[in-house]
């Protein structure tokens, strides 16, 4: 019997049909797997997955493999998105065995969950050096029937060697100008000039080390860590893994050149971009930087926006490709014939000129990606516009890519930021009210009394799993953004309540961070990773928003736990920079300051409004804003802080030094210009 017809994840509702008798993830599962002395199959995937797709079609929706599965083997199904720490510590285990993960993820388990198996993605029949699938079944079931002694001692090995990895990532370092010096001649190394971006192919948007980036640069005039940034974001944005027509970025590049995506689209990406995008803009004017960070706010908003206020977890990379079949990338690409049936000849030839489209193609079965090449010379905007508004059109008419509608926390206090900034700089409202919203469904939804969160919802419902600590600092970091967009002082309070849970319940004595709660099921291992990957590390996240809330406050306690976690980056700095991006943001916020600025003014006054804006618009990294009348309590920035004369008035202060106050937004602005702290002013 399939058990997951009542699931909340859209990806095991994939699955629910499925002739496997899938369980969810749960102790039921392994005490069945006990009870009939078999092993566990666990596959782990998410629902915007292709290769998931296809082994789920070639192999589980497969009536024979499914019947000998069925009868040797408990078959756990687990979304990663839903179960962020389940897919950790079994994919430690997966990259630790064969040098590499990915999704699906494939391990078999004894039934105390101790993994002695391992792999990704299994062809239905052998090829390229891969076992067949049922060949790997029944090398399992052979070596469970006939060694099951070594079975049972290879599996106690890994659970122990993993046990033994815990935390094995040097000693810390108190992160300082050094530190974060050696992680840009890190990342200088392993920069592409020519194409923009760190490695090889694949090539993935390296979101948190360009906010690293670009608040080094605003930090120390590094023009290097400018050109960087700015180089690869322009790289991007001209590429096929952004979405030229309906905006938006897919998940990576399978090519060195941005050309050819993995069209899947992430919440978390497209909100760490977008964010990235509103900086860039901010710290050079640039009208491209500009346009990417509104276009893809418009896209989270239009295509990812949920009933409830929040937002969809991500679009799928398959769609029909007009035959019944799904196929990747078929909403978005275009063949020389297809632009000619929507444009007629004249205006398909301009299109197939600006957009890249080829004859031989740029991507399968002579289609392309579309992009913006470099060297198009000058062009009609108007025909442009008419153009893309057209295509836009004919593809709304295709199928479209599948959702899913999973509201996760983290990546929505990741949106929220993002949103946040981006509709206070470009004066769009709309963009801020969206923010506003999504915070109000993670209060009402997600997080209860105690400053606790549930990891997901959907259809406005919390679904059955306890947050991880990713959720607890993202959701923070957004909740400290949207406090000072709104100058409402709530967001604050809720973000305290959360990063209480973190000091509480994630946090070890020697002030080291863990992914779970103390209270949290027990696992083989509590996981505990500081690197990023696609999203900031939960250590990273908590540590910038410990940081940030204890600039508004002045809490020490906060302060020295975000001190305490920065450690492991500086450890990390010198030798894998790419992998602590944002911890390193976070580090160039420390150092900094970060600078605290408190707006003192009537509200709708229009110095006021002008002093806040200016205040928002200080490059100076993770600078913290509060705005607010004389003698609100809103935020404790604004206590004792009166008005010049009855004028709006805005207070500067770092490493507990103020600048004067002042009512001139100039004057504002270079108080806001980083300088290097040399150490407090001796009058």
């Amino acid at each position: 019997m399939n058990r997951l017809g009542d699931a909340t994840s859209p990806y095991l509702l994939q699955h629910a049909d499925n002739p496997v008798d899938w369980w969810p993830w749960g102790e039921e599962a392994f005490g069945e797997a006990r009870k009939r002395g078999v092993p566990v199959l666990l596959s782990v995937g998410y629902s915007s997955c292709h290769w998931c797709h296809v082994m789920a079609h070639e192999s589980f929706e497969d009536a024979a493999t499914a019947e000998y599965l069925n009868e040797h083997f408990v078959a756990v199904k687990v979304d990663r998105e839903e179960r962020p720490d389940v897919d950790a510590v079994y994919m430690e285990a997966v990259q630790a065995a064969t040098g590499q993960g990915g999704w699906p993820m494939t391990v078999f388990l004894t039934p105390d969950g101790e993994p002695f198996y391992f792999g990704t993605y299994f062809p239905p029949v052998a090829r390229q050096g891969m076992p067949s699938f049922m060949q790997v079944l029944e090398g399992v079931v052979a070596a469970w029937r006939d060694r099951r002694d070594e079975v049972g001692e290879v599996a106690s090995r890994i659970v122990r060697e993993l046990s033994e990895r815990a935390g094995a990532y040097g000693v810390p370092v108190p992160v300082g100008e050094g530190e974060l010096g050696s992680a840009l001649l890190g990342l200088t190394r392993e920069y592409d000039a020519r194409r923009g971006g760190f490695g090889g192919a694949p090539k993935f948007p390296p979101s948190m080390a360009l906010e690293f980036l670009l608040r080094h640069h605003s930090r120390t005039g590094a023009e290097g860590a400018l050109q960087m940034a700015r180089d690869t974001c322009e790289a991007m944005a001209r590429g096929g893994i952004y979405d030229q027509l309906g905006g938006g970025f897919s998940r990576y590049s399978v090519d060195r050149d941005w050309v050819v995506p993995h069209f899947e689209k992430m919440l978390y990406d497209n909100a760490l971009l977008m964010r990235v995008y509103a900086h860039l803009w901010r710290a050079t004017g640039s009208d491209l930087a500009r346009r990417v960070a509104l276009e893809t706010a418009d896209f989270v908003i239009g295509e990812l926006g949920t009933a409830e206020g929040g937002f969809a977890s991500a679009l799928d990379a398959d769609s029909d490709d007009g035959s019944g079949k799904p196929a990747e990338g078929a909403h978005y690409v275009w063949t020389p014939e297809q632009l000619a049936a929507e444009l007629g000849p004249e205006d398909a030839a301009f299109a197939a000129a600006y957009f890249g489209v080829t004859e031989e193609g740029t991507f399968e079965h002579g289609a392309s990606v579309l992009q913006l090449p470099q060297g198009t010379g000058v062009v009609d905007a108007d025909r442009v516009g008419s153009v893309r508004e057209r295509l836009l059109a004919a593809r709304a008419r295709r199928p479209r890519p599948g959702r899913d509608d999973k509201v996760v926390a983290a990546w929505n206090g990741l949106a929220i930021a993002a949103l946040a900034e981006t509709g206070a700089y470009f004066d769009r409202p709309d963009l801020v009210q969206a923010a506003v919203d999504a915070a109000d469904l993670l209060v009402r939804v997600h997080m209860d009394g105690r400053g606790r969160l549930f990891r997901t919802s959907r259809d406005g419902t919390a679904g059955p799993h306890q947050g991880v600590l990713e959720d607890y600092g993202d959701v923070a970091e957004g909740f400290i953004a949207l406090a000072g967009v709104t100058g409402e002082g709530v967001w604050l309070d809720f973000a305290g309540l959360l990063l209480d849970s973190v000091l509480h319940h994630f946090t070890a004595d020697d002030g080291t961070l863990y992914d779970t709660a103390d209270d949290a099921e027990a696992l083989i291992r509590r996981p505990q990773d500081p690197t990023d990957n696609a999203v900031p590390s939960g250590w990273n996240a908590a540590a910038g928003a410990l940081l940030s809330y204890a600039a508004h406050t002045g809490s020490q306690a906060h302060r020295s736990a975000a001190e305490r976690a920065l450690g492991v980056v500086g450890a990390l700095a010198p030798r894998a920079p790419r992998f602590v991006g944002w911890g390193l943001a976070v580090a160039e916020a420390m150092l900094d300051g970060p600078r605290e600025v408190a707006v003192v003014g009537p509200t709708g006054d229009p110095l006021t409004s002008e002093l806040h804006r200016t205040a928002l618009l200080g490059a100076a990294p993770g600078a913290v804003v509060a705005i607010g009348e004389e003698g609100s309590t809103e935020f404790p920035l604004l206590e004792d802080r009166p008005t010049r004369g009855g004028r709006a008035a805005a207070y500067v202060c770092r490493h507990f030094v103020c600048d004067a106050p002042t009512s001139d937004p100039r004057t504002l602005r270079s108080q806001l210009r980083s300088q290097v702290w040399t150490g407090p002013r001796r009058s």
